[in-house]
C-alpha cells in the first residue's frame, strides 16, 4: 500500500466517538443519584449529556432527576465523581465497532493519529492505556492541555500540533457540536459518526462527511484530502 495520507493528521473525540464510554460515565452518574435518593436514569435518557465534561453530565443527569444543582453542590458531586469513575474507568467501555481496524488502516496509509478531547488529559490516557489504544496516537490532548476546550479552535490547534502535524492539513473526528465547532474555527475537514453522544443529530450539524461505522473511515478520510488508495 503507498501512503496517500503522509503528513495528514486525523485528530479523534472520544467520548462517542472512539470509545462508548457510556456504560461506565451514567454508571458513575447513577451510582451519585441513588446515593442521594433519586432515580437511576435509563442509559438512552443520559446518553445526549455526554460531551462537555463531568460537570456537564452530572449537572443535566441531577436536572433530569428532578433536583437543580447549585454550583457549591455541584462541585462537590464532581469531586465525588471523579474518583468512582476511575475505578471502573473501562469496566463496561469499549472501542466502537471497526475503531481499531479504522485506526491501523489510517496509520498504515500515513496519517498521524492524535487525540481531542474534552475528557481530561489523565482520564483519556487511563481509559486509553486500558483498552490498549494508546499507543495508536501521537498525541492524547485534554482541555487542561489547550488554552481553551473544545469548541474552541484552539484545542484542536493544540492537538495537531502536539502530534507534530499541520492544521492545515487536519481531520476532525466527533460526534457533537462541539466537534463540529472546533474543527471549523480551526479551519480542519469535519468527519462525524453518526452512533455517538450529540443532541443535535449529527447530520444537521453539516460534517464533511457523516460516517455510520468505522469501516467507512478510511475512505472518507482519502476524499477529503482529495487522496486515494493506489
Amino acid at each position: 500500500m503507498n501512503r496517500p495520507l503522509a503528513g495528514v493528521t486525523v485528530a479523534f473525540d472520544l467520548d462517542g466517538t472512539l470509545v462508548d464510554t457510556a456504560p461506565d460515565l451514567i454508571g458513575t452518574l447513577n451510582h451519585l443519584l441513588v446515593e442521594d435518593g433519586l432515580p437511576a436514569l435509563p442509559l438512552d435518557q443520559a446518553r445526549p449529556f455526554i460531551g462537555h465534561g463531568a460537570r456537564h453530565l452530572i449537572r443535566l443527569g441531577f436536572q433530569a432527576a428532578g433536583q437543580t444543582l447549585h454550583p457549591a453542590r455541584l462541585e462537590q458531586m464532581f469531586e465525588r465523581f471523579i474518583p468512582h469513575y476511575r475505578d471502573r474507568i473501562a469496566e463496561e467501555s469499549r472501542p466502537f465497532p471497526g475503531c481499531e481496524a479504522a485506526l491501523d488502516g489510517l496509520a498504515a496509509r500515513g496519517a498521524t493519529l492524535c487525540v481531542c478531547t474534552n475528557k481530561p488529559s489523565d482520564l483519556s490516557e487511563a481509559l486509553l492505556g486500558q483498552l490498549g489504544l494508546a499507543s495508536r496516537f501521537a498525541a492524547i490532548v485534554g482541555p487542561d492541555r489547550a488554552a481553551a476546550p473544545k469548541p474552541d479552535a484552539a484545542h484542536m490547534q493544540a492537538a495537531v500540533a502536539a502530534a507534530g502535524g499541520d492544521i492545515a492539513r487536519a481531520i476532525l473526528v466527533g460526534d457533537s457540536g462541539t466537534d463540529a465547532g472546533a474543527a471549523r474555527a480551526a479551519g480542519a475537514g469535519l468527519i462525524l459518526v453518526a452512533f455517538g453522544y450529540t443532541e443535535i443529530p449529527a447530520a444537521d450539524l453539516n460534517p464533511d462527511a457523516l460516517i455510520a461505522h468505522y469501516d467507512e473511515l478510511p475512505a472518507a478520510c482519502l476524499r477529503l484530502m482529495g487522496a486515494c488508495d493506489a
